[in-house]
């Protein structure tokens, strides 16, 4: 098979493709990760700690900890993966984390809206 055929079948094969396979091939071996929980994001901390944030805060939240983890590693951003918002079903870009990552629980305790999360007793559940 020549080159410009192959190429044509696979803008063929792209176009009629799912949105949701799209993303999750731009996103590539990072969703993979997040899938098998090694990386996770940030919206997924707060439900494990029972946060019950509206969006907006906790969209904040997530800056927060972009920021704290700028700020730990020479200012190199954290990993990012395409996920569909919880309430919109956009495909926006998140960041992603390591469960143990520092910088989750720095921001847990500098924004004014997750501090109360950072008592003892709710650390040791996550």
């Amino acid at each position: 098979m020549n080159a410009a055929r192959h190429i044509a079948r696979t803008h063929q094969a792209a176009r009629h493709m799912t949105k949701a396979l799209k993303y999750r091939c731009l996103s590539g071996d990072i969703a993979v990760a997040v899938e098998q929980g090694t990386l996770i994001r940030t919206g997924d901390l707060l439900d494990r700690l029972g946060a019950d944030l509206p969006d907006g805060q906790a969209s904040w939240y997530g800056r927060h900890c972009a920021k704290a983890y700028r700020a730990m590693n020479l200012g190199t951003g954290p990993l990012r993966v395409w996920a569909q918002h919880r309430t919109t079903s956009r495909w926006i870009h998140v960041n992603v984390f390591e469960p143990t990552d520092a910088a989750l629980y720095t921001a847990l305790q500098t924004y004014k809206a997750t501090r109360h999360l950072a008592q003892a007793d709710f650390m040791e559940v996550a």
